[in-house]
């Protein structure tokens, strides 16, 4: 049913048996607000059009492509139960991925579930919803308000067409939308947390369908990695929810790391079945003796990550973050992306890239877009879409929402940072208004009391009032000026207390850097396209492949050679809408050879091809000899 090289729309817990809903639904505009007034989830006379699920109605690949303003849209289809594969007994759950922004679901004409946020999933048992035979009829109605900016919106336009750093919005369901049938005492959530210093893998099992029942019941867990079994047991669950550390053989995991240790050169991944035993029903023919009553698959990582020393550590060694900024956008799908396959490429198209890392930006992607971080190895940041204006409901809306998303990917072993808030966006005042940095510090916090294994980077680029990571963002356009800023201790006490990127203080009045490292998590930025003229060239422009990569080396080999920086992050890894300056355009074409790009990503390592290494140094001595000076630049974006 599902081809082997796309994922479960859930990776980390899936049961075999789900049907996929992406295709064709009945799709209808309601500008006018009547929709709820004259019951457009019992009609099906009102969806004159068909859009293709799960792209949004603003992109070409849903069939509608209409980016004007259209703050409602509904939702139909169609399906059966014995498509779904429902059993007696079961349960049957309707699962959507991310709908923007506020979404009500009707099944047959009956309310089963709303939801407010557009990033993240939700879901609904649909089972006394059904009727007895025949055909179900699922309605979505999506409320997306284009102008409301203290919904977390991330780089959705406000404006009807897109200006500056802003693109097209995304209207409605964005993400897989699938059922899937369960038992009706079933595995809920299944959470890892490694914890290498301990040697335990955290677990915790939360299970659903408990209320009112007293029979005992267990988890069986078995735990492989590349064929050897790690953890063969079985657990008491009391309460509807099981925690346990599971021990770890420290001694072998510090002397085998590669073969244990999850990290970008060697992604390790150990491979979990759950199993739920209970007493049988009393019609089943084992009635009487422990059943199987629900089975679920799911993975994990072990590694850890920490702050140490001015520098980022993985697995307990000081590691250079080399990353790069992804919007993760397509010209023909907007935030959805075109193909389960164009995930894993993205992926795939970082490493080739030669970093080793990604800072999804603005974003919360799907999660099968991390799950091919973990398989293949690419470090990930993961980040809060922003709001724009700063309200007692935008505190409320973030933190719910970011409380979800912290739920949905705290398992990931890629993950390894956190970012609520990007260069004060919803929050403009902070130097002066309490309450924006009350904000700050409160989703700081809640972050890390959810998730206390990751580093927070409270407000990233400038600004910083809470933060395990210095982030800076200098889009300074030569390497010259990088050196100067970065180029030692001394150098970089003078840029923390003077710089001022888009004339914001890199930190707040009575904040001092105190051994957190530093990273110069956006910089570069710098355009080329040959192709077009209609671009937004904030940051800079060269006019051929040669000129790219040497002015992409030298700002890369001037951080590389920092004393200070323990990472970074360049903008960007693909053109997106108006902004030219991805590494690759917007179909994923490169700019200049890619295998150059990965040479000078790593720069100082020896796995660099030394022929690799002269082409890079003559193509960066012809630009030298033909480019005039440059001005020193602004001090920053």
């Amino acid at each position: 049913m599902h081809p082997d090289d796309e994922l479960h729309p859930r990776p980390q817990l899936t049961r075999e048996r789900w049907t996929d809903l992406c295709g064709p639904w009945g799709f209808a505009y309601d500008d006018g607000w009547v929709g709820l007034d004259q019951g457009w989830q019992a009609r099906d006379d009102v969806f004159h059009r068909t859009i293709e699920v799960p792209f949004p109605p603003e992109s070409p690949a849903s069939g509608i492509g209409d980016t004007g303003f259209h703050p409602v849209v509904w939702y139909r289809r169609t399906f059966r139960t014995e498509d779904a594969g429902l059993l007696a007994g079961e349960r049957l759950l309707l699962h959507l991925g991310a709908v923007d922004y506020r979404a009500s679901v009707w099944v047959n004409g009956t309310l089963v579930v709303t939801h407010e946020g557009g990033h993240t999933p939700f879901s609904a048992d649909i089972t006394a919803a059904l009727l007895p035979e025949g055909e179900q009829v699922v309605t979505v109605r999506a409320e997306d308000l284009p102008e409301d900016l203290t919904q977390p919106r991330g780089k959705q336009d406000w404006r009807e067409r897109p200006h500056e750093i802003w693109y097209e919005r995304t209207t409605g369901i964005w993400q897989p939308v699938w059922l899937e049938p369960v038992p009706a005492v079933r595995i809920d959530r299944v959470t890892w947390e490694p914890d290498l210093h301990r040697s335990v893998l955290r677990l915790r099992v939360a299970l659903a369908g408990t209320q009112g029942r007293h029979e005992p019941l267990r988890v069986a867990l078995r735990l492989t990695l590349h064929g050897e079994v790690i953890a063969d047991d079985v657990y008491a669950v009391t309460g509807g929810v099981l925690q346990r550390d599971l021990p770890l053989d420290g001694a072998r995991i510090h002397f085998d790391r590669r073969r244990y240790l999850w990290s970008p050169k060697h992604p390790n991944l150990l491979d979990a079945e759950l199993t739920l035993l209970g007493p049988a029903a009393p019609d089943d023919p084992a009635a009487g003796r422990e059943a199987v009553l629900d089975r679920v698959a799911s993975y994990c990582g072990l590694r850890s990550i920490s702050t140490s020393g001015g520098r980022f550590v993985l697995n307990g060694r000081a590691y250079v973050l080399r990353m790069v900024l992804a919007q993760n956008y397509w010209p023909e799908s907007h935030l959805a992306a075109p193909s389960p396959a164009a995930l894993r490429r993205e992926v795939e198209l970082v490493k080739e890239l030669g970093f080793n890392g990604v800072r999804i930006h603005q974003k919360v992607e799907d999660p099968r877009f991390l799950a091919w971080c973990d398989r293949l190895g690419v470090v990930a940041w993961g980040e809060l879409p922003s709001t724009l204006d700063f309200d007692p409901v935008t505190v409320r809306r973030l933190a719910a929402e970011w409380t979800e998303v912290l739920e949905r990917d705290r398992s990931s072993p890629a993950l390894v940072a956190w970012v609520p808030f990007n260069e004060s966006w919803g929050i403009p005042n902070m130097e002066d208004d309490e309450r924006q940095r009350d904000a700050v510090r409160a989703l700081y916090h809640l972050t890390r009391a959810i998730d206390p294994t990751r580093p927070v980077i409270g407000n990233d680029g400038w600004e910083h009032l809470v933060s395990d990571v210095f982030g800076v963002h200098d889009y300074s356009p030569s390497g010259e000026l990088l050196r100067e800023r970065y180029g030692s201790h001394e150098a970089l006490e003078r840029s923390l207390s003077q710089i001022q990127p888009f004339y914001r203080s890199l930190t707040l009045p009575g904040v001092a850097r105190d051994g957190q490292p530093l990273m110069v998590t956006e910089f570069g930025g710098i355009t080329y396209d040959p192709d077009s003229e209609d671009f937004w060239n904030g940051y800079g422009a060269v006019s051929s492949a040669e000129e790219l990569l040497a002015r992409y080396e030298e700002l890369v080999s001037a951080l590389l050679d920092s004393p200070v920086v323990g990472g970074f992050c360049y903008t960007q890894l693909t053109d997106t809408a108006q902004e030219r300056n991805g590494l690759l355009d917007e179909h994923r074409r490169p700019k200049a050879d890619p295998t150059l790009i990965a040479a000078v990503n790593q720069l100082d390592s020896a796995a660099v091809p030394a022929d690799a290494i002269m082409e890079i140094q003559i193509v960066h001595a012809a630009r030298r000899a033909e480019a005039p000076e440059r001005p020193g630049g602004p001090p920053g974006r």
